[in-house]
């Protein structure tokens, strides 16, 4: 039988204790970056070569260097073996996502006149390369897949490619060469870990060189990312799952527990709280949960049992409300899921985290399958300076400014002052009777 839930009554524990809840697994790095760096090296040495070493000593996958790349003939075995009924899924799932980035698309260009003469605006364009990566260390990430390659393709990124580990026999997973296809996405490649982010940081005879890389992974891609942002946009930072279910007296406990165990199922290293200021929905809830996970795999129910019953999971127990925002504020987590009669009344009071749910129909898988948000989030407390990935992570934006006569015969004395008080000759001359004299001259 599994360790019970744990339970952390938040007003009895000392500061350390409760810093201690709110440490993710990947909060000390140290180890991961000295291990791959030398991954790192190997594959700018070796390219090809050590990428195919690497899935036979990680993955235990017979890969070629000279077939990393996934062939059209892959594609097609994909949709041809694997169940119409879970392609059809995927394909709903997709129009729920590509429905959501396409209204997050933001205008090609806008200006604005903010005074006479002065326009100014932005103007948006695609990122030229972007590589997605879909992690496959405790399962296969279709869903991953779509959440990333459908804003690279409503962005239109000229280069979007698709990285993932190989299985044991050395193939990409199938559902996910058909999600990438949907997705807009057919440069897929056999590659994980540290060694995809170096591989797209610096390119391969295979594998293009990329400018950004996206996607979710194992402490592991964290490090490398780390490591390589010199060479490479690391992207949002988004590491192992974790989740905090919010519920107040009008929630119902048996469903609590119910979401709580969803992301808790990712891992050992994933994190999973139900903060509450109801003692009644808290025994509810912890309760409840051995019952579900009678009704789960073994290997699933021992990532969530380690998950909820150690200091990174489990039930919280504030005395007051404002207490539990408190808590969910300094969390800032990757999921947040607000269970209540009236879910609204508690928005107001959450400053930080990456997606919220509101109410018992929102449920986590859902939304990481289906709803049409992102489930790409950062992670790690990041969620305080960092959004969900969208099609804005695809594109940049430009500054545009177009100026009359008129404008420039009144800015141009500030622009002489301001740039005489901060000694800039020429930024001086450029605004001052030597233009209005090449101006006559010409």
């Amino acid at each position: 039988m599994p360790n019970p839930v744990a339970w952390h009554e938040l007003a009895t524990l000392t500061a350390a204790q409760r810093n201690a809840l709110l440490t993710r697994s990947e909060a000390d790095l140290g180890p991961f970056l000295e291990k791959v760096a030398p991954i790192i090296e190997a594959v700018r040495r070796e390219g090809d070569e050590a990428i195919a070493r690497f899935a036979r000593d990680f993955d235990k996958a017979p890969v070629d260097p000279d077939r990393l790349a996934a062939s059209p003939e892959d594609f097609d075995e994909a949709f041809r073996t694997l169940d119409p009924e879970l392609i059809e899924t995927l394909r709903y799932s997709a129009d729920n996502i590509r429905r959501f980035h396409e209204a997050q698309m933001p205008p090609e260009m806008w200006m604005k006149e903010i005074r006479p003469g002065v326009l100014v605006g932005e103007r948006t364009t695609p990122i030229d390369s972007v590589a997605c990566y879909a992690p496959r260390g405790k399962g296969s990430f279709p869903s991953v897949t779509l959440m990333t390659t459908i804003p690279a393709s409503v962005a239109k990124v000229p280069l979007a490619i698709l990285l993932t580990p190989p299985g044991p026999d050395g193939k990409v997973d199938a559902a996910t060469l058909v999600a990438a296809r949907l997705g807009g996405v057919e440069r897929v490649y056999r590659v994980g870990g540290g060694q995809a982010v170096a591989a797209a940081a610096f390119g391969t005879a295979t594998i293009p060189k990329c400018l950004k890389i996206v996607g979710p992974g194992s402490p592991w891609v964290v490090a490398a990312k780390r490591l390589l942002s010199d060479r490479i946009d690391p992207g949002l930072p988004a590491g192992p799952s974790e989740s905090l279910i919010l519920a107040d007296e009008t929630a119902n406990g048996r469903i609590a527990a119910l979401d709580l165990i969803i992301e808790s199922e990712h891992g050992p290293d994933s994190s999973a709280f139900l903060v509450t200021w109801s003692r009644e929905v808290a025994e509810a809830a912890r309760a409840a949960i051995p019952e579900y996970w009678r009704a789960m795999g073994e290997l699933r129910v021992g990532f969530s049992a380690t998950v909820l019953g150690g200091t990174s999971g489990g039930i919280v127990l504030t005395r007051t409300p404002d207490e539990a925002y408190a808590f969910i504020n300094d969390y800032a987590p990757e999921h947040l899921q607000v269970i209540s009669k009236e879910p609204h009344e508690h928005l107001a009071h959450i400053r930080n985290a990456a997606e919220i749910l509101l109410g018992e129909y929102a449920v986590g898988s859902i939304a990481n399958y289906m709803m049409g948000p992102n489930c790409v989030l950062p992670t790690s407390g990041w969620a305080r300076t960092h959004s969900a990935l969208g099609v804005r992570d695809f594109l940049k934006t430009s500054t545009v400014g177009q100026m009359t006569r008129r404008a420039y015969d009144e800015m141009a004395p500030h622009t002489h002052r301001f740039a005489t008080y901060e000694g800039f000759d020429a930024h001086a001359n450029a605004v001052s009777g030597m233009r209005l004299a090449a101006w006559k001259s010409n």
